[in-house]
């Protein structure tokens, strides 16, 4: 195994494991292997890429059971839930997938503090105390003041505010941590260089190194809970669960204060109408999410209301810790209020008291903040 601790950065991880030969790998995976890797106590990088390999889609059901033994042990029964509130969808980048892409002639909206309370207001009726505020990327409208307003605002109805913004640098992340931001989420969207730039055309997000960068800046800045993840469908999906994993497991080794979580976002339509060159299957979905608990027992699992009801509730047990809830992906959508275009399409439009209905029938609990469950 080796020890991710001892690169520098995770730049260095990538350079590393990139010289794999990842199609001649993954074929020569046998029944053998996967047994082996399955019997582990601790995994390794290439048990990990075996999880991943066509062959292992045959144990799935053996890797689900491994996967809800280490879910109980380390979370319990227990899923929280949490809310996106999107402030502004302003952006200075051209990214092919997104629907706030500068390309895109849609309705651009951006919160003052009243209508940013007033949102809150909305969205605490709920019951919700985990916020996660979201903006376009764009530092010119949504620049480091208009975040600590819009993080003290949003302080005063929840007891936990995570930020997924435009990459920051550690002073500025350590800004926001003082005030009282305790989450950070940045995909990186595609560990492919090749692809990023094809996909990123301009703006500031054609920058790979410095938003591959922005998590362990967000964990050196004493940021509590780091979530990453790519989006699938932009490249190699093998490939991207894999180094998303590695990514992940690199920032739990060196940052121990720091609670890491994985996302599995997939490509769902937005305005622009990019259509998403690889496709995963809610079978391969399900193995990268069961792969990442066995190779990472405490690993957080997020799953968005991108993915469809009956999908959702089936991946419930089976190692999943976060479920976000009646989201909008829409600036001002919870008023409903001068509506403006949404970043990507939602496929589970179910209000929070119906998630959480579905939780409690499947024997879990529904979190709504770390201390108090319902």
């Amino acid at each position: 195994m080796t020890d991710l601790k001892k690169f520098d950065d995770f730049k260095s991880v990538l350079k590393h494991y990139e010289t794999i030969d990842f199609d001649k790998y993954l074929k020569s995976v046998s029944d053998e292997d996967i047994h082996k890797s399955l019997n582990k106590e601790k995994l390794n990088e290439f048990d990990f890429l075996n999880l991943l390999s066509d062959k292992a889609t045959h144990y799935l059901e053996e890797m689900a059971i491994i996967s809800q033994k280490h879910y109980l042990r380390y979370f319990g029964r227990v899923i929280q839930l949490y809310l996106p509130i999107y402030i502004s969808n302003y952006c200075s980048s051209d990214c092919a997938y997104c629907g706030f892409s500068k390309k895109n002639k849609i309705t651009r909206k951006h919160l003052n503090q009243k209508e940013i309370e007033s949102e809150a207001k909305e969205i605490a009726k709920t019951g919700i105390k985990h916020i996660l505020l979201l903006t376009g990327e764009s530092k010119k409208m949504a620049d480091l003041e208009y975040l600590k307003m819009a993080v003290k605002t949003l302080e005063k109805y929840f007891s936990s505010v995570s930020i997924e913004i435009y990459p920051l640098n550690t002073n500025e992340y350590k800004i926001l941590q003082n005030i009282g931001v305790d989450g950070l989420t940045v995909y990186q969207e595609v560990y492919d260089r090749d692809i990023y730039k094809q996909v990123h055309t301009s703006g500031e997000k054609t920058d790979y190194d410095y938003r591959l960068e922005a998590p362990e800046r967000g964990a050196k800045a004493g940021i509590r809970s780091i979530n990453i993840g790519v989006l699938f469908g932009l490249a190699d999906i093998t490939k991207e669960a894999f180094f998303s994993g590695l990514n992940a497991k690199y920032l739990m080794d060196k940052y121990i204060n720091s609670e890491i979580s994985l996302s599995l976002p997939r490509i769902n339509h937005a305005e622009g109408g990019y259509k998403p060159k690889y496709n995963l299957s809610n079978k391969q979905f399900l193995q990268i999410m069961l792969a990442y608990r066995l190779y990472i027992p405490s690993i957080g699992i997020n799953i968005s209301t991108r993915e469809k009801a009956d999908f959702r509730d089936h991946l419930i047990g089976l190692g999943v810790t976060k479920f976000s809830a009646g989201s909008k992906t829409d600036v001002g959508g919870y008023e409903g209020v001068d509506t403006s275009t949404p970043q990507f399409d939602i496929s589970d439009n179910r209000s929070v008291e119906e998630i959480v209905k579905v939780i409690k029938e499947k024997g879990y609990q529904p979190v709504f903040k770390d201390w108090e469950m319902i």
